[in-house]
């Protein structure tokens, strides 16, 4: 199978998964911590790749199914209480 088959065919069923209760919200949890775990690595690879970590599930945080329109319509919501 091709990289690029198998890397659409992992996207596609990802894409159809219904979404779990806060998944966004953990997967952005664990972004911020490793974020935050960055400075207290020694080395600069160490840091390279805990802040790309970090940076990739900040943005899966970010851009899943629906994950900032449903960040924006809470903040929305919250605004109008």
């Amino acid at each position: 199978m091709e990289r690029k088959s198998w890397l659409a065919a992992v996207r596609a069923a990802d894409a159809r998964r219904p979404d779990l209760p806060g998944e966004h919200l953990i997967v952005l949890g664990a972004g911020l911590l490793l974020l935050m775990a960055t400075g207290r690595s020694r080395s600069i690879l160490g840091r390279a790749l805990i802040g790309a970590a970090a940076g990739a599930f900040i943005g899966r945080a970010a851009s899943g199914t629906g994950g900032v329109a449903r960040l924006a319509s809470m903040l929305h919501r919250l605004r109008g209480r």
